[in-house]
């Protein structure tokens, strides 16, 4: 609202442009608090996995319409160029939200770094598999980069005199939501269509099977992420039991064993089988 008040006292399109992306923000916050709470739904018939991927839908619901709005409100400014007043107010508020939006992303990338205190945020960006806080980051960056483009172009209205800057940051605005609203979609949409579990992940629990003294070789290994859990689907060679039943209660305590090492397995599928190779020699 304050965004908003200060874009009606001042006629900057830019401050316009930025209240705009705070409503859009907060309304995509609250269909994030949406998407979490029928995300825990329990499974049922027609889910039987559960609803976890349902945390990826609402998440492709930010940035456009703000990004498509603010691109149109800074072209018509553009053509219709109407005079910034009091430019002071407007930047008092801008650098006032500049420093609270560093907070914010502060806090963002804490808690990337508890995750991923090794990664760079780009490879973080690329590869995390936590919709939610993918979104939350990229909205702080957005807003922080916008703010950051509103008060130069306030500034440079202020100093020059020409309202066509103010227009320009407005415009700047829209592009910036829209490049990032391409890059999260383009993430969660690899999401909904189906990933793996993380590298790192995949890799600890390949480590974890291949640490067990019961499987000799682990024919395939495939990982799915399913929202905050993980689906486990394991094909491998066993050492010989005298009868299915041990074999089968051995694989019961392999499973268990996983779950318990790992918290966000929660279904594994586990094949007894024997490598191609050896099927073909005994076929000989």
């Amino acid at each position: 609202m304050c965004r908003f008040g200060a874009a009606a006292f001042t006629g900057s399109g830019s401050i316009f442009a930025e209240a705009i992306h705070s409503t859009a923000d907060c309304g995509n916050q609250l269909l994030l608090l949406f998407d979490l709470k029928r995300a825990q739904a329990p499974a049922n018939a027609l889910h039987p996995l559960g609803s976890g991927r349902e945390i990826y839908f609402y998440a492709l619901i930010v940035f456009f319409v703000g990004g498509a709005f603010s691109v149109y409100e800074g072209t018509n400014r553009l053509m219709h160029h109407e005079p910034l007043s009091n430019p002071v107010v407007a930047l008092v508020i801008l650098g006032i939200s500049v420093v609270l939006e560093a907070f914010s992303l502060t806090g963002a990338i804490r808690e990337i770094r508890r995750g991923s205190p090794n990664k760079s945020l780009w490879r973080w960006f690329r590869e995390t598999r936590e919709s939610e806080l993918l979104v939350v980051a990229g909205e702080d960056v957005a807003a922080l980069l916008g703010l950051a483009i509103a008060f130069a172009a306030v500034l440079m209205t202020m100093l020059t005199g020409n309202s066509a800057y103010d227009a320009a940051g407005s415009i700047g605005v829209g592009v910036l939501l829209m490049i990032i609203a391409f890059l999260v979609v383009r993430e969660v949409k690899s999401m909904i269509v189906g990933e793996s579990a993380s590298p790192e992940v995949r890799k600890a629990i390949e480590a974890h099977l291949r640490a067990r003294g019961e499987i000799t070789h682990i024919i395939s290994l495939i990982t799915l992420q399913w929202g905050k859990h993980v689906v486990v689907a394991v094909q491998a060679e066993m050492i010989d039991y005298a009868s299915g039943r041990a074999m089968i209660d051995v694989i019961n305590l392999i499973e268990d064993d996983l779950q318990r090492s790992f918290s966000q397995v929660r279904w594994v599928f586990f094949e007894p089988d024997v490598a191609r190779g050896a099927k073909k020699a005994e076929a000989a």
